[in-house]
């Protein structure tokens, strides 16, 4: 098959998914403010899937989600910085058709049917695309720098635009810091002469990844500070954050520019219609008759995938769609919605009386036979502290009656700019809360500007959080105020929640982990979700 009939494949495929909408069901945390956070209570946990009061009979035919916690910089793109728990329509977006989208941390982007790309939000690193980072934040929609777009995808402050123009098949904007924008540099420098500070140079105009120029690039998923992509030969590449093997290269560095993933070649490239998801620290796809393999941080304890391996517990399900969050998936599968991971939230969406977390993968029973057979689960997105799934109403009949509904606050209900509101530690003493701040300042990069600007509020967040905001443990925090081990002049080591030197940056290869190469878990058979 040549290249392009495979593109062609792939197109039929991708409109097969979106040619006709479905309901959009809602799970977990609806508290914006405190997710993530260790104090304050969560009340109004969605714990089963539930419809939303505004998108009750609209059919939704794409869904996207990203990993901001709490903090509103202008990603909802209605031109200010108010809260909204409803689903609002973007009044500057009505009079486009707009077909996908992205999220990243705090920014948004999306893409039109005529091949534009419009975005909002935080634009400090040019994750925009706009040409310009002058504007930290754009409230309002700008358009991108790119042209004849099929698809984007967002990291944390990064974004990929998938474009159908001939050797520019893929291109990159944001923050390069871990070669997440894979042109081979960091673009890392010192901000003074005499200072040991560094920052690292924005990229605001999307360049195209010139090791990739000769390949047509049909598939891209991004992790928090990391990029999975696959082209029309079926071969997968990574590159960005190397961190608990979620690269899939048997070791933990960094890559700078694209890299193929050695087990997908030969006679297990992926099909035409394979699925690729990549959450914060980890990520999948589906081969070969349609086995589902992971890589990275799959669990908060034991040993990371340090390249990719089956899941059993999915051989032989057609899972038709999947997303990642910080570490939960949403598997569509068949006529079922399997879902597992870490969760706190409720966002599996095994109700009431279900287990909040589930190391195997399980059946959503609320969901079971809410799809139509033909056509499955259309579409799944994970966030952080949620997840969000399109179910097709075709034979349903009054089944979507049975789940809740949420009505969710009106935007006079919430405060505007709600990272403003006073801080849990301003009860301390003024002489703690000066040490707090002299040591805040030493242990701040001009990397981490999401922190700078959270830092005020960061008392109470908790671990999850952290890990959610820069796709590793903050290793600064955990080890003194230290370097946050991302390999300056010799290399440093970081050290892992787990115990583990992570010696990342400078695509040197980890010393300290060579005798040790993690073997996959035990999978067994017992509790692996089966077919109705």
């Amino acid at each position: 098959m040549s290249e392009v009939q495979a593109e062609k494949k792939v197109e039929k495929e991708e409109e097969k998914k979106v040619a006709k909408g479905g309901e959009l069901l809602f799970c977990g945390s609806t508290c914006w403010d405190l997710v993530g956070r260790r104090k304050g209570t969560l009340e109004g946990n969605l714990v089963s899937p539930t419809r939303l009061r505004p998108l009750v009979g609209i059919d939704i035919r794409f869904v996207a989600s990203g990993c901001a916690v709490s903090v509103q910089k202008g990603q909802l793109g209605h031109g200010d910085k108010i809260q909204r728990d409803r689903p609002t329509v973007v009044s500057e977006l009505s009079k486009y058709k707009i077909t996908k989208a992205g999220a990243g941390r705090s920014h948004t982007v999306v893409v039109t049917e005529d091949g534009h790309s419009l975005a909002f939000g935080w634009n400090k690193h040019g994750q925009l695309g706009s040409g310009s980072a002058r504007n930290e934040i754009e409230a309002s929609p700008v358009r991108c720098l790119v042209s004849e777009v099929k698809s984007t995808a967002c990291g944390a402050d990064f974004t990929v635009w998938l474009s159908s123009v001939e050797g520019a098949s893929i291109l990159t904007a944001g923050l390069p810091q871990y070669g997440q924008l894979g042109h081979g540099t960091d673009n890392e420098y010192n901000t003074k002469d005499s200072s040991v500070r560094l920052a690292y140079e924005a990229q605001p105009r999307p360049r195209a990844i010139a090791s990739l120029a000769g390949e047509t690039i049909v598939k891209v998923a991004c992790g928090t500070n990391h990029t999975v992509a696959v082209d029309s030969k079926g071969y997968v590449y990574t590159w960005g954050f190397g961190g608990y093997g979620r690269l899939g290269h048997r070791e933990q560095k960094d890559e700078w520019a694209p890299r193929r993933v050695d087990i997908f070649q030969r006679q297990n490239v992926l099909p035409a219609d394979s699925v690729i998801s990549a959450g914060s620290v980890n990520s999948s796809c589906t081969a070969g008759g349609g086995q589902l393999y992971m890589w990275g941080k799959l669990k908060n304890n034991g040993d990371d995938w340090m390249y990719p391996k089956p899941l059993l517990d999915l051989s032989g399900w057609n899972l038709r769609c999947m997303d990642s969050g910080n570490m939960h998936h949403f598997v569509g599968a068949d006529s079922s919605c399997i879902s597992w991971g870490h969760a706190q939230y409720g966002e599996l969406g095994y109700g009431p009386n279900g287990q909040k977390s589930s190391a195997m993968p399980k059946k959503v029973e609320i969901l079971e036979g809410h799809a139509c057979y033909e056509v499955g689960i259309r579409y799944v997105a994970c966030g952080y502290g949620h997840s969000m799934v399109i179910v097709d109403r075709t034979n349903v009949g009054d089944r979507l009656d049975q789940l809740d509904i949420h009505d969710g606050k009106a935007s006079g209900e919430v405060n505007e700019e709600p990272q403003n509101k006073a801080p849990v530690s301003t009860k301390k003493s003024a002489a703690k809360a000066s040490d707090k701040s002299k040591k805040r300042k030493k242990s701040k990069s001009s990397s981490e500007s999401e922190e700078e600007e959270e830092e005020e509020n960061s008392d109470d967040v908790s671990d999850d959080s952290e890990e959610e905001a820069n796709g590793e443990m903050n290793h600064k925090k955990r080890s003194g105020g230290k370097g946050s081990g991302s390999g300056r002049g010799k290399g440093a080591n970081s050290v892992s929640e787990d115990g583990k030197g992570t010696r990342r940056g400078r695509g040197r290869p980890p010393s300290a982990n060579k005798s040790s190469q993690p073997t996959q878990g035990k999978t067994g058979k017992r509790g692996r979700p089966r077919k109705s």
